[in-house]
């Protein structure tokens, strides 16, 4: 048990007497009964738990020293999310049923993961209603939850896509209603290629009506964010606080290169997606592709077809040497993957795509692997892998 007093001197010294003559007199005896009083409140804090002034601690963030959660900012703004997000991409509205997806946003919370995220183009809109549901019949505290959603694909109409002000705006607006919340932490600019425009003041418009706390950017170049922070502060908007990007074993090139400088120069963190590859890094596509699996679904196909290329089978060859260094570490190959994407210092968070409770609670479990990743774990991966950029400066811990 925890508890903190915020004490000061007021209070704690001797009422003043109504007669004029003595407002402005104190006694040594009068002080010192005050101090002895302060004392006597500080042991009695100490003796209930731990003394501290004015300190206090959020629910998720103690929930977190139970479970073995780390929080981090996201990117250099004040907003403290979970190490470890939980996404709902093919999954919710779509692999899973509600039930599962309510079963998998529980385990996750009472975890400590605070950072839950979506979009308005998952399963066509469903995930955030499935989301939204959830989060209602939980009764959580909006306040211990950060929700993000991404914009772009909206509908077939014109003007139900892309980044323009009509479809920000009206866009958010039906995501929240979707989700059933006045308002949602991070709002992400999806750019699936560098020829969408995007109006500067659209974002600022939300966060100023209330609509957003903060907004990122998601699959935008370094040259691009770099571009929008510009902007932003000739004109004094607001300037995007992280990006959204894949990053993985076997993808690395951008979080690595690209991003590190915007970190530490602008203060863009970096929210990965994809630890697992869609599924590759988890080594059950090691002799095929198992009819359940995410590669077995007709709009996969793509995916089916990079687990069976040349570079696919090189892939599996990779991770069965990483295998072993999982076994080492007394760790899942999942685990491994998952550790080696936090200890990129510019992450803010990872977020897991799961379809059971089983693969959740593994993934989580990627929290106490971290501390086992050293430099010299991180080399011999390295080695294994043959990717590692080229870079003037290691960014890793």
């Amino acid at each position: 048990m925890q508890v903190s007093f915020a004490c000061t001197d007021h209070g704690l010294k001797a009422p003043r007497t109504s007669e004029p003559n003595k407002q402005n007199t104190s006694s040594p005896n009068t002080a010192s009964a005050a101090r002895a009083r302060f004392r006597t409140v500080a042991l009695i804090a100490r003796s209930l738990g731990s003394f501290t002034h004015r300190h206090h601690i959020s629910l998720k963030e103690s929930t977190g020293k139970l479970t073995g959660m780390k929080y981090r900012n996201l990117g250099k703004s004040g907003l403290r999310v979970s190490c470890l997000g939980l996404g709902t991409w093919v999954t919710f509205g779509g692999q899973i049923s509600d039930e599962v997806a309510e079963q998998l946003m529980t385990i996750a919370y009472e975890n400590g993961v605070n950072l839950f995220d979506t979009a308005e183009v998952y399963s066509a809109g469903k995930a955030e209603i499935i989301l939204g549901n959830i989060i209602k019949k939980k009764c959580w505290r909006r306040s211990s939850l950060v929700i993000t959603t991404k914009l772009y694909w909206g509908g077939k109409a014109e003007t139900e896509r892309g980044l323009s002000r009509k479809h920000i705006i009206e866009g958010l607006k039906g995501s929240l209603q979707r989700l059933q919340l006045e308002y949602v932490d991070v709002v992400f600019a999806n750019r699936p290629d560098s020829n969408t425009p995007m109006e500067g003041r659209s974002m600022t418009h939300v966060i100023n009506h209330g609509m957003s706390m903060y907004w990122g950017t998601s699959r935008w170049s370094a040259m691009e964010i770099m571009e929008a922070y510009s902007v932003a502060r000739q004109f004094n908007l607001i300037p995007p606080v992280c990006e959204q990007a894949e990053y993985h074993l076997f993808q690395r090139d951008k979080v690595e290169m690209q991003l590190p400088e915007l970190y530490h120069k602008i203060g863009v963190g970096v929210v990965s997606w994809s630890p697992l590859a869609c599924g590759i890094i988890t080594g059950k596509y090691e002799n095929g592709i198992p009819e359940s699996s995410r590669a077995s679904l007709k709009s996969y196909q793509w995916l089916k077809e990079k687990i069976l290329s040349e570079d696919g089978r090189k892939q599996q060859a990779k991770l069965k040497e990483l295998t072993h260094i999982a076994e080492r570490l007394s760790c899942t190959l999942p685990q491994l993957a998952i550790a080696w994407c936090l200890r990129n210092e510019g992450v803010s968070s990872v977020l897991l795509g799961t379809s059971n409770p089983a693969q959740l609670t593994e993934n989580l479990g990627a929290i106490q692997v971290l501390p086992k990743i050293t430099a010299q774990v991180a080399s011999d991966i390295d080695k294994i892998l043959g990717n590692r950029p080229h870079s003037k400066k290691d960014y890793h811990h």
